[in-house]
């Protein structure tokens, strides 16, 4: 598969069938998150692939009750739990040194990406979810002061594929030259 085709193609899934992921294809998808670029290469990322089914039921309980992805995180045979170290990011000698004091968010953006884009390319769905009360998630998996829950990803075999997307801005409404206002398509 193209890098293209998975970038246009892949789509947030929330209806999984009951194929269980394997594995293997949970490796191959967190070696591609492993790859991804980070701020000094710091790669601030942990997962916890989430398989006991009592636990994911626990950690949908965090959801928001309006949340979507309730029913796919709890129809998914894996549920990757993508952490990051909050002080590492954006700083120096342990202090930040960016305005952006979540830098940590934008690396583990990436990673993140990667993890939907690889297991897209191995046949599985994903969908991000962030939606849900992350300090009784982290107390439930007992994340370390440092390191903090920024979203679950449910992961399993879609139910329908091949749903066309919303539709998406045009690049002539979103990209600018040299000051922002100043077109770059005239």
């Amino acid at each position: 598969m193209e890098l293209q085709q998975a970038i246009v193609e892949r789509r947030s899934i929330r209806r999984f069938t009951d194929y269980y992921v394997t594995d293997e294809e949970i490796v191959q998808i967190l070696e591609a998150a492993r790859m991804a670029p980070s701020w000094a290469n710091v790669q601030p990322w942990e997962f916890i692939v989430v398989r006991d089914t009592s636990l994911i039921e626990k950690i949908v309980e965090t959801y928001s009750p309006t949340n979507p992805a309730r029913k796919c995180s709890l129809a998914s045979s894996a549920l990757i739990v993508a952490c990051a170290k909050t002080n590492i990011s954006g700083c120096k000698e342990g202090r930040d040194v960016t305005s952006l004091a979540n830098w940590y968010m934008f690396d583990l953006g990436m990673a993140v990406q990667n993890i939907c884009l690889k297991a897209y390319e191995l046949g599985l769905g994903t969908v991000v979810v962030g939606y849900f009360d992350h300090q009784q998630c982290n107390k439930l998996l007992q994340m370390p002061p440092d390191t903090t829950i920024v979203v679950t990803i449910p992961v399993g075999k879609p139910e329908v594929s091949g749903k066309q997307g919303p539709p998406r801005k045009e690049l002539m409404d979103c990209v600018y030259v040299n000051t922002y206002g100043n077109k770059f398509f005239k």
